[in-house]
């Protein structure tokens, strides 16, 4: 199956044009390629690269057409943040992760694919979260990173008023767990938005859940990762 094919059978290929495609292979090569020396990912095909990160990825993008900034929390080896940069190029993307290996092959990779749009920062969320980044940006997301309520106190704090957070989960399992966290630091309504994703001929459940920022996060948060992890909002 082709990457078109991939994003046709999921419903996404209007994203695409003959650019952004061309480059969202390229992507899917490099990431194969660098793969090899260091381990980024566990798949193995381009196919698999197509449906599991692509595809996956290319999911926020509709979500998106008001920002033009965008924070992806826990990067890891560029995803969502690196399609994102590809399918939504007016959107000004920081990648940001606390792994180096990992940031460096989304620099490569963005400079690779002459994506002007994407800048890496390295570090920890709860450590990075300071003036001028607090609440700066219009988009926040994060993909499998922690649980829900950890990722709200974790990402929250980067959103500014009137934007939201995106948090990329299978389902709506930890909804609940997180609506203190959402009211505690300043999301005023938080919707759950359904996929089904189409991979390899098996259904795969996706959720995108939006917190949308209403007021200030309190100063106090995002709290040390420790207290977070043991005492989550």
């Amino acid at each position: 199956m082709t990457l078109r094919q991939c994003f046709e059978e999921n419903g996404a290929d209007r994203l695409l044009d003959a650019e952004k495609e061309e480059k969202l292979i390229a992507l899917g090569r490099l990431l194969l390629e660098y793969n090899e020396k260091v381990n980024l990912t566990s798949l193995k095909t381009e196919e698999d690269v197509w449906g599991r990160h692509m595809v996956d990825s290319a999911l926020l993008a509709p979500y998106l057409s008001g920002a033009s900034t965008l924070l992806d929390v826990g990067c890891g080896g560029g995803f969502p943040s690196l399609p994102t940069a590809i399918l939504c190029p007016g959107i000004s993307v920081t990648a940001m992760d606390s792994t180096g290996k990992k940031l460096a092959f989304v620099e490569h990779a963005a400079k690779t694919l002459g994506l002007s749009n994407v800048t890496t920062l390295c570090g920890r969320a709860e450590e990075l979260c300071k003036k001028p980044l607090r609440e700066s940006f219009d988009a926040v997301t994060a993909r499998a990173v922690a649980a829900l309520p950890v990722l709200c106190e974790l990402c929250l704090p980067y959103v500014r008023q009137g934007g939201a957070f995106y948090a990329m989960k299978t389902d709506v399992s930890e909804l609940a767990a997180s609506q203190r966290a959402a009211d505690v630091l300043g999301a005023g309504a938080v919707t759950a938005h359904g996929h089904v994703l189409k991979l390899s001929g098996e259904d795969a459940e996706r959720c995108i859940i939006e917190f949308k920022k209403t007021k200030r996060t309190p100063d106090i948060y995002p709290r040390r990762y420790a207290v977070i992890k043991v005492k989550p909002l």
